[in-house]
């Protein structure tokens, strides 16, 4: 709080964007910064909060994005941060974010920022989606209501943008307070006497004290006296004599009933003009018979364009093309008349050269792969399908314990497990951490591995897709089922808002891809350069060799893979995917059968995580926890692959 370092400092204007979790604040955070942004984690949390700067109406401002809430009096860290920011950044303008269809839980936080004396201009956002539903909403009316400058936009059409940065020169305090019952109001004079000025009014740190707010201890042991504190307590427990149930439920009614009458003045609801395709992919995605064909139909689609076209067209043409007849055979003119010596000639472009296997892995094999990949996955986000899924599979993850919030973490994985791994705080218990932390870890394979895992598919037989993806499925509903059982705890209720059924944006699409892509390169192609230097090294120094000796027994002997697949899972502990390009390039040469192909993709598809992941693992989970994670994957790992290439082998089965 007011005594910890401020991680947004100097003489700047500061706008801070707040509002409910998924109402658009990021695309509205991209239209105001751009590209440029910085991401950090808040002092003293490990929650991320986005940040950028921006230039307009003749000034320069820091842009913040915090972390979504439902209340300011926080139930969670990311509530907490938001909290934080809001009261600790003094001369803010505060934007709220609101979803227009989801107005009351937005004149909630509302009514708390009017009540903290904080000026803010409220961002009627997705006012289309509102439209569609059948919601009508009075800005004007809403706006005199308030006394706060209220802007209609639809942030992916960039609608409003410009009006709104225009009202954020002249900020405007909200003058629409009420009163609660007269013991309450009582009590709220008694301790503004008592608090000193802040950021936030002292009538609404009386209420967040009222409230039993217990995130302010550490505040409020730095600001007041014993002798203070004493007396504070006993105003708090004097006005909870008045009331049979607790004042911040007595508080909270009073504000959800002024909600009421500010949403009963100002909108109104007609019959909604969805469409009858909206409303049909409503039914068919969510259906137990239909959701399961969508779900299949959607995955076949998406194994047609990553895997035929990612990584067979895309891939035979950058690889054997590109590469093959123009980048390396030119580069190694180049490098042979440079440099002469012939260890540099092999560390850059001999067998495990820097140019001929990481560059030409991160470039030729993976990024074809992982573009359309990162395209179909923008599209399935555009869409709105995503959350319907989980709604769909939510009694199934029922069965091992997890709450149904646990789904939007693994999902979320298919795209990047370390920062999946990160929101499962998003959990309400440490079992559903723990548990989920682990599924991620051991199965789901981000957007990168899967990517490639989907172009060594696109060789194979629809029936090895099916054993691959059966096996897979059954060890993290197998492995999470027992987990369950054995980790102790329980779990919660599962509440999920569904975003209507969407056009794909192209716009949206191309931005999501492009960021992705820039991630990419940033992040994986250093990794490919160090993994490739290892490599090296253990070639030259005979530890390769050592290795491929020691692990020959199961990486030959159990899984009946050949010794050199060994190189793919010493790389994989570093990038998922890298591993999954040194078993894509051995596929290419016909170093593997088809068996072997399946083999190696689920012992792979369940190895350890990435060193990323394991360090955003033991941050979030503790050393203890993540080296038991570790200790189990690892074997467990090598053991489903070695009975799955037992079953193949003793029954025959072709593939």
């Amino acid at each position: 709080m007011s005594g910890r370092k401020r991680e947004f400092s100097g003489n700047i204007n500061k706008i801070i964007l707040v509002g409910n979790p998924n109402v658009g604040k990021s695309v509205i955070f991209g239209l105001l910064t751009g590209r440029y942004v910085t991401v950090s984690n808040y002092p003293g949390t490990t929650v991320e909060v986005t940040h950028g700067f921006s230039s307009f109406n003749k000034r320069k401002h820091l842009v913040i994005d915090t972390p979504g809430i439902n209340y300011l009096i926080p139930l969670s860290e990311d509530e907490k941060v938001t909290r934080d920011i809001l009261m600790d950044e003094k001369d803010g303008v505060i934007v709220q974010v609101a979803d227009s269809k989801n107005l009351k839980r937005a004149l909630l936080i509302s009514t708390q920022l009017s009540e903290a004396g904080l000026p803010y201009v409220l961002a009627l956002n997705m006012l289309d989606e509102a439209k569609s539903r059948g919601f009508s909403i009075d800005d004007k009316k809403l706006a005199e209501i308030l006394g706060v400058d209220v802007v209609p936009t639809i942030a992916i059409q960039r609608k409003g943008i410009d009006r709104l940065k225009g009202c954020l020169h002249h900020p405007k305090k909200s003058n629409s307070l009420f009163r609660y019952s007269d013991h309450i109001e009582k009590a709220i004079k008694l301790l503004s006497h008592l608090i000193p000025s802040s950021n936030f009014s002292k009538r609404f740190l009386s209420l967040m004290i009222l409230s039993g707010d217990e995130s302010l201890k550490e505040w409020m042991g730095k600001t007041f006296s014993q002798e203070k504190k004493s007396e504070i307590n006993s105003i708090v427990t004097e006005t909870q004599t008045y009331f049979t149930e607790p004042l911040r439920t007595v508080i909270n009614r009073k504000r959800l009933q002024k909600v009421d009458e500010i949403v009963g003045a100002t909108s109104t609801k007609e019959k909604a003009t969805r469409s009858r395709l909206s409303d049909f992919f409503d039914v068919i995605t969510m259906h137990p018979l239909w959701g399961l064909i969508t779900l299949f139909g959607v995955l076949y689609l998406t194994y047609q364009f990553v895997g035929n076209f990612g990584a067979q067209i895309s891939v035979d043409f950058l690889e054997e093309t590109i590469f093959g007849q123009y980048i390396n055979p030119w580069t190694k003119k180049i490098i042979e008349f440079l440099f002469p010596v012939k260890i540099i000639q092999e560390f850059l472009i001999g067998e495990y050269g820097i140019i001929t296997v990481a560059l030409t892995y991160a470039i030729a094999l993976i990024l074809p792969i992982v573009t359309t990949f990162f395209i179909a996955f923008s599209i399935l986000e555009d869409t709105g399908y995503l959350p319907r899924l989980a709604v769909m599979v939510n009694k199934i993850f029922k069965m091992m314990g997890l709450n149904g919030k646990a789904i939007l973490p693994m999902v979320l994985g298919l795209g990047c497990a370390t920062m999946a791994t990160m929101t499962t705080r998003i959990l309400g218990s440490k079992k559903e951490k723990v548990l989920v932390t682990l599924l991620l870890a051991l199965g789901v394979p981000c957007s990168a591995q899967l990517g490639v895992i989907l172009g060594i598919l696109g060789i194979l037989s629809f029936k090895a897709v099916l054993i691959w993806g059966g096996a897979v499925i059954l060890v993290l509903f197998g492995v999470g089922f027992l987990a369950s059982i054995v980790i102790p705890g329980k779990g919660s209720d599962f509440i999920l808002e569904l975003p209507p059924i969407r056009k794909p944006q192209l716009s949206n699409i191309f931005i999501k891809t492009m960021a992705r892509i820039e991630w990419y390169l940033k992040e994986a192609v250093p990794l490919f350069i160090l993994g490739t230097i290892v490599l090296f090294i253990f070639d030259k120094s005979g530890i390769l060799r050592l290795i491929e000796f020691i692990a020959s027994p199961v990486v030959v002997g159990f899984l009946g893979l050949p010794a050199k697949a060994t190189e793919a899972f010493i790389i994989g502990f570093l990038r998922r995917d890298y591993g999954a390009a040194g078993l894509f390039f051995m596929v290419k040469t016909g170093a593997l059968n088809p068996i072997q192909m399946v083999v190696g993709l689920v012992t792979l598809t369940l190895f350890v995580p990435c060193i990323a992941n394991y360090f955003m693992i033991v941050k979030e989970r503790g050393f203890k926890i993540s080296l038991g994670i570790i200790s189990f994957i690892f074997p467990f790992a090598f053991l489903v692959g070695g009975i799955l290439n037992f079953i193949l082998i003793r029954l025959g089965i072709s593939l």
